[in-house]
């Protein structure tokens, strides 16, 4: 980069505020990271007490990897995640081989992502609550980072985070928590604005009944009693805007 870390880091922001989609975002932010070895990441919202409400907003990752990942259940054993509680700061993938805090099922989750060609990775934790996260997980084949090229990618990192979790209402998620459907979703997003079953009915088009459908099957997913908790466990994971 050109200049100071949060220079950059400013100038990658205010190109990445002009954009309103979450692949135009993922893009730039490739484009980014490029420069130091990073050619792959992920950015979403882990749930650590349901991973099955873990929210993706951008998936750059090839689609074997994206197969195999969501396929072999890898996410109930990825070590970032399980790391995600003892962290407040950046990581590394060489910070928890070098910690020696990798439980068996780590190690080898680790071993299968190098066998996929990445030989390590940064993550950037947001933490949201005791048991929500936010991250931005990059994957390549960097070389040593300097302390204002790993500043540079944490801050870059943040500002993705916040822009794709504010853009994500509106958008498709890569892929959206507890596989809530796009009605689903939508049926939420007017629950959220105090319409009865009868009124979303009218507003999508649907009968009453199928609309209220909707709205259990949400609730059945996402594991919640109660619309209430349904709607702030879907603003928890930016399913619905407030």
């Amino acid at each position: 980069m050109s200049g100071t870390a949060e220079a950059d880091a400013f100038q990658f922001n205010n190109q990445l505020r002009r954009l309103n989609d979450l692949a135009s975002c993922a893009s730039l932010f490739r484009k980014a990271i490029a420069p130091f070895g990073f050619d792959s990441f992920v950015c979403g919202e882990v749930d650590l007490s349901d991973r099955d409400r873990t929210a993706f907003y951008i998936i750059d990752w090839p689609d074997g990897w994206r197969d195999f990942y969501f396929g072999a259940g890898l996410i109930e054993r990825d070590p970032v995640i399980d790391a995600l509680p003892h962290r407040r700061e950046p990581f590394t993938w060489s910070d928890l081989r070098r910690e020696g805090r990798l439980a068996r099922a780590g190690k080898e989750a680790l071993d299968i992502v190098a066998a996929h060609g990445w030989t390590d990775g940064l993550v950037t934790p947001l933490p949201c609550g005791p048991q929500r996260f936010g991250l931005v997980s990059l994957f390549g084949r960097p070389a040593a980072l300097s302390p204002a090229a790993r500043a540079f990618l944490c801050l870059a990192s943040i500002c993705l985070h916040t822009h794709a979790r504010a853009l994500a209402p509106t958008n498709a998620f890569a892929l959206a928590p507890a596989g809530l459907t796009a009605r689903e979703r939508e049926c939420l997003k007017l629950v959220a604005r105090g319409l009865s079953d009868r009124r979303m009915a009218e507003a999508l088009g649907i009968a009453a009944s199928t609309a209220h459908e909707h709205v259990e099957n949400a609730k059945r997913k996402l594991k919640t009693r109660s619309r209430a908790e349904t709607i702030a466990v879907a603003v928890s994971l930016g399913v619905v805007e407030v």
